[in-house]
């Protein structure tokens, strides 16, 4: 092997130019695959001028380019097509179910309106035509929830209709009481359903929960109630519907605690007391001070006015 010292001296013996005395750098480029060879062969090449290759982007390739699914993939994308049906079916009954129950609250609303014009001369009259009302509910509107709702989907899409399902709940058991003096309960109300559902799919059955927070806001409509027959003079009426209203919120009170979900359970027991409390000052005050109110409320019997000073006031 020549050492390379002797190859320099060779070099300059033998008239190579100086420019060559120092080596040039190469590249060294993989050659393109011809057609029929099977190994890649180095090339060296001298350094260009002309400044680096563009650069080649990645394009993706189109479904026509793509190479045929195999069969899971075609098996997942059909599975994917079966849930983006199913949602897509029950997004659009929650919005139907969602407007029903507009339509019930609106009409129950109607109802309770019509039954706070009761008095002692027209509470027959008020009584029938808020039936009557309360009837149209059930058939028009009602029936719209018990056609959508078939099932389990009563469970699912309970959150869509249950507010309207509770205005209907107050309105029945706010008519039952002014016509009895009891309150509706809840077998009855899920018995009046049957004939509006399809034999043979599952009823639409209203549950405990939606019942009773329709009764814990019948409270409320019969505090008004309350307020307005001792104004009209029947006393006697609002202290029967402060026992009862009284009962309930008893009742309720032992019963709260032990639900599982009570959170809007507990918000309307607050605004039950408060109904209680408000019937309960104005019967208190009535029995108290009955001598400054029967003048007041219509009474046929001869008003006192001592408590003004004046016994012998004609």
């Amino acid at each position: 092997m020549v050492p390379l010292r002797v190859c320099h001296r060779l070099v300059r013996l033998r008239g190579v130019p100086s420019s060559l005395h120092h080596p040039v750098p190469t590249t060294i480029t993989m050659a393109a695959p011809q057609p029929g060879c099977k190994t890649l062969r180095p090339s060296i090449s001298s350094p260009s001028t002309a400044g680096p290759a563009p650069k080649r982007f990645r394009t993706m390739a189109t479904d026509a380019a793509a190479p045929p699914a195999s069969a899971g993939c075609s098996a997942m994308k059909a599975e994917f097509a079966r849930h983006t049906e199913y949602l897509n079916t029950l997004n659009d009954k929650r919005e139907r179910l969602v407007k029903a129950s507009r339509d019930v609250t609106m009409n129950s609303k109607k109802v309770i309106f019509q039954v706070h014009r009761i008095s002692r001369n027209n509470k027959e009259e008020v009584l029938s035509k808020a039936e009557n009302d309360l009837a149209a509910v059930v058939n028009q509107h009602i029936g719209k929830l018990v056609k959508e709702l078939h099932g389990t989907d009563f469970w699912k899409l309970r959150r869509a209709y249950t507010f309207g399902v509770q205005e209907y709940i107050e309105a029945a058991t706010f008519c039952r009481f002014c016509k009895t003096g009891t309150l509706l309960s809840l077998d009855e109300i899920n018995d009046s359903l049957l004939a509006l559902s399809d034999k043979s799919v599952e009823p639409l059955q209203i549950n405990v929960l939606d019942y009773l927070l329709g009764v814990a806001d019948l409270s409320g409509e019969l505090m008004r109630l309350a307020i307005g027959r001792i104004s009209d003079g029947e006393v006697e009426y609002a202290k029967d519907i402060c026992s009862f209203v009284r009962d309930i919120y008893r009742e309720l009170t032992l019963l709260v605690p032990l639900m599982d979900d009570n959170n809007e359970m507990k918000k309307k027991m607050e605004v039950m007391l408060q109904s209680v409390v408000k019937i309960e000052n104005a019967c208190f005050s009535v029995h108290v001070r009955g001598s400054e109110y029967i003048p007041m409320l219509g009474s046929s019997a001869e008003p006192d006015y001592a408590f003004f000073g004046g016994a012998d006031y004609d």
